[in-house]
């Protein structure tokens, strides 16, 4: 009787323990859901009165404002539709531009006609490219809000025709697989794997369609814990920064080469942009 006592109460505990792991489970997954669900409703909440709407203005004004040796204002840029043509022309970016002989995503091609147009040196153009703690948005970060304004509800389509563009989306890859660094890191290591966060932060799988369709859509955006309307270029900049990798350059071949994978791997996308972040 005492060892069938003790078979019982080795069997109950046991059982307690499972149902215990189960609802332990279930609680964290609800806390997770929970969680991004409050965050969601969060930038919901905050989504009329999105403050990126105030830089777009700015971007508006310095589109059509004449500046540099030349006097002129952007107008004439062509972003890939067109002179001056804008609606759903980041949706299409990065693509290869004849007239420059390479692949340009949307900001090295707007500081492309700023040389170009406006007769501007690229130098003093890049040398601040994001805005500080406190400071007003930059002429790129305002620019780059307003031109990304105008293709919000295109749909995402970045061309992969021209021996050049299939190289960018190639060495794209390579570089989001790359591991290095002190922590051994990669892209991949946030972003290729499903359920993963940091912190109160989901962590979206780029290697599938739908989260990298909403990913890319969404930036440039204007982040409420900084203040500041942050662009794609600082995306890749700042994931590299997390990495401990060194330094990306503005407008670097590397980050072009990046954004252009992740823009095919977002194809069928419809454009958000400029959103809201945490």
């Amino acid at each position: 009787m005492r060892q069938t006592n003790k078979a019982a109460v080795r069997f109950t505990a046991a059982a307690f323990a499972g149902i215990a792991a189960v609802a332990s489970l279930a609680m964290n997954a609800h806390a997770q859901k929970t969680t991004e669900q409050g965050i969601q409703e969060y930038r919901d909440m905050l989504a009329d009165g999105n403050p990126a709407e105030l830089v777009e203005l700015r971007g508006e004004d310095l589109w059509s404002k004449p500046q540099g040796p030349k006097n002129a204002s952007l107008e004439k840029c062509d972003l890939g539709s067109g002179p001056g043509k804008l609606e759903g022309a980041v949706a299409t970016l990065p693509r290869f531009f004849s007239d420059a002989g390479k692949v340009m995503d949307v900001e090295t091609r707007l500081v492309h006609c700023m040389v170009t147009l406006q007769g501007r040196d690229i130098a003093e153009i890049t040398k601040k490219p994001y805005s500080g703690t406190g400071e007003k948005p930059t002429e790129l970060e305002s620019l780059v809000a307003y031109i990304y304004a105008q293709s919000r509800g295109a749909k995402i389509k970045v061309p992969q025709s021209h021996p050049e563009e299939l190289a960018s989306r190639a060495r794209g890859e390579k570089i989001f697989f790359f591991r290095g660094g002190p922590y051994d890191f990669s892209c991949a290591s946030c972003h290729a794997t499903d359920d993963q966060r940091i912190r109160l932060q989901g962590l979206p799988n780029l290697t599938k369609p739908e989260p990298a369709q909403a990913a890319f859509a969404a930036w440039p955006a204007y982040r409420v814990s900084q203040g500041a309307v942050r662009s794609m270029q600082w995306r890749m900049y700042d994931c590299f920064r997390q990495q401990r990798f060194p330094e990306l350059k503005y407008g670097s071949q590397a980050s072009i080469d990046l954004i252009t994978y992740l823009g095919v791997k977002a194809e069928g996308g419809t454009m958000q942009a400029t959103s809201l972040k945490r």
